[in-house]
């Protein structure tokens, strides 16, 4: 699964290197197996931004440069939703970070802990992410727009160091959710939705889903 997430990361123009972090020595071996770029980390990070930050804190590379955080996690990985992501940070070099979102379709992913939902204001900044459906259908009749959070960002290199020294803020331990670390802290997050789904495995029924869909030529 890494190597399929890292050889279609490479796809992405935009970016100029892919490195894999990890505090896993399996994980390391069979990066370096299939010739991939590979980075032990520290195994007290409490989360994947935390342990890209210790990486990108030992890059030679500009305060104002961008960091791409994609987990490992995503094999259905669109090239095209990194280059979406990273756009909005080299068109405005004041915006911290930004993440990407995909409109929900399949129903069950509303009520799905597992499928973070997020919700944005009118300039396609985050308001908040939530494990539970957001917003609440509070009438039963209405049938808004929801969005599920696709789970990669972009950073400049400096916040991504200062968000890393930062505490772990209450509603993204209560949540489990280190994007609402930010929040907390007053950054805002530009949200890009994409054109495209990136469907994380985080169960064994989702890996089942996943090997289906990568016997259907047009998944890949």
């Amino acid at each position: 699964m890494i190597e399929r997430v890292y050889r279609q990361t490479r796809k992405a123009k935009i970016l100029e290197r892919v490195i894999v972090a990890t505090d896993d020595q399996r994980i390391y071996q069979a990066v370096e197996g299939f010739g991939g770029e590979v980075e032990m980390t520290s195994s007290s990070h409490e989360s994947g931004t935390d342990r890209v930050a210790e990486v990108a804190s030992r890059l030679d590379m500009a305060a104002n440069g961008v960091v791409v955080n994609i987990q490992g996690d995503a094999p259905l990985l669109r090239p095209a939703t990194v280059n979406e992501l990273v756009k909005p940070l080299l068109d405005d070099p004041t915006l911290p970070i930004s993440t990407a979102s995909y409109r929900i379709r399949n129903p069950k992913e509303i009520s799905n802990p597992n499928v973070v939902k997020v919700a944005v204001d009118k300039s396609g900044f985050a308001l908040y992410f939530s494990r539970s459906p957001i917003p609440y259908i509070r009438d039963g009749t209405s049938r808004p727009t929801l969005f599920k959070h696709l789970g990669i960002y972009a950073y400049r290199r400096e916040f991504l160091l200062n968000f890393a020294k930062l505490a772990r803020s209450p509603l993204e331990i209560t949540e489990g959710l280190e994007q609402l670390r930010a929040l907390e802290n007053g950054y805002r997050i530009k949200v890009v939705q994409s054109k495209y789904d990136s469907p994380e495995v985080n169960t064994p029924q989702d890996l089942e889903k996943i090997r289906k869909t990568f016997l259907h030529p047009r998944a890949l």
